[in-house]
């Protein structure tokens, strides 16, 4: 199957350098896959950090990270957050990280605004930084909330095979083990750190394989030195960046020159698996068109041939009492159940009088349809 096209008015690969919320309101509406956001923590340091030698610690005192109040911070975030939510395609989610400062704000004004929280994930930082006065716990998490667009919204990405097989075959878990951005990862400048707060490429690299396909556009508000990009480019993803700093802008586009595209715009090489879930939508009725089923076929429940129905013109099926519905209610009145996914338990006779599942006819179709005949 082809890749998916995306809209020539987006400023794909690019970083634009600017206020998030003014740029956000220039971009197509709709335009988006997905959105990653690292947005200001509002940490309120109120004094310089120690350790007990007596040396300073070195934290996050930027200008970008500092707020008149809650009020103001949340004003911010309300802005960035329906901003980003315009351009966000229905069929998308959003990513937003933060700590313990900030994230329950953001996880209000979220909800506030219409989005929807499918997971809170847990990056555990297997080095976190030490707390030096002895006063609280060591702060070694931080917290993502994955969000679809809305409550109502029922088609979103999510790669949950590929996230299994990267977890040894395990489902994966909410609670990610992932170190801090140290060593030749970590950018610097004159032997200090470029940008206080740069994430791991491996915390961003869960991210985009689990909710992005290959040629998807991923939109950074917040892109600092590039995590979000560079992660993107090298699973075949499209970036677009906002950043107000230059010094974060010159150091992110040396990062992402360095880094060459993926040899092969292979889907399954680049994490997304076709499944059942995310396949294009058959209707049963689409076998008949194809002359795959006959009206008037007798179709039967899990194999069982005392199970029957009579296979209607429409796609519709009939019980031999006459009540009449699609495989699916038709299904859970033979189950007993409220519902009932038809294509899991419908069986036709084939020429040879063995019991075939009708799913196997809509594979078939996918198939063609994908212009892959089996």
């Amino acid at each position: 199957m082809g890749m998916p096209s995306v809209p020539s008015a987006l400023p794909l690969d690019q970083i634009l350098q600017g206020d998030c919320r003014e740029i956000l309101a220039r971009l197509p509406e709709r335009s988006v896959d997905l959105i990653f956001a690292d947005p200001p923590y509002n940490l309120q340091l109120q004094r310089t950090l120690l350790r007990p030698n007596a040396t300073e610690v070195d934290a996050v005192d930027d200008a970008w990270d500092r707020f008149d109040d809650f009020a103001a911070y949340d004003q911010f975030t309300r802005e960035w957050l329906s901003a980003a939510r315009r351009v966000l395609k229905d069929t998308g989610t959003l990513w937003v990280i933060g700590s313990y400062h900030n994230i329950y704000r953001v996880g209000s004004i979220l909800q506030d605004l219409g989005f929807w929280i499918l997971n809170d994930v847990i990056w555990i930082k297997s080095n976190p930084m030490p707390n030096f006065r002895g006063v609280r716990f060591t702060n070694a998490h931080e917290t993502l909330l994955w969000c679809k667009k809305s409550k109502d919204q029922k088609r979103y990405t999510f790669n949950y095979h590929a996230l299994k097989a990267m977890n040894d075959g395990k489902q994966m878990r909410s609670d990610w083990h992932i170190p801090l951005c140290t060593g030749s990862e970590r950018l610097t400048v004159d032997g200090e750190k470029l940008h206080a707060t740069q994430k791991p490429e491996a915390l961003l690299y869960r991210v985009i394989l689990a909710s992005s396909k290959p040629n998807d556009v991923i939109l950074d508000p917040f892109f600092g030195t590039g995590t979000s990009g560079a992660v993107a480019k090298k699973l075949g993803r499209h970036f677009i960046g906002i950043e107000r700093e230059e010094k974060y802008i010159a150091a992110a586009q040396a990062r992402l020159a360095a880094i060459s595209a993926p040899l092969s715009a292979d889907p399954e090489m680049l994490g997304h698996f076709e499944t059942k879930r995310s396949a294009p939508r058959i209707a049963f009725a689409a076998l008949l068109e194809q002359g795959w089923l006959q009206p008037g076929q007798v179709l039967y429940f899990n194999r069982e041939r005392d199970k029957a129905v009579t296979l209607l013109a429409d796609g519709s099926v009939r019980t031999p009492s006459g009540e009449r519905g699609s495989i699916h209610q038709i299904g859970a009145l033979m189950a007993q159940k409220p519902t009932c996914n038809g294509w899991e338990h419908w069986y036709f006779e084939d020429e040879s009088g063995q019991l075939r599942a009708i799913d196997a006819l809509r594979e078939r179709l996918r198939k063609a349809c994908a212009g892959t005949m089996a």
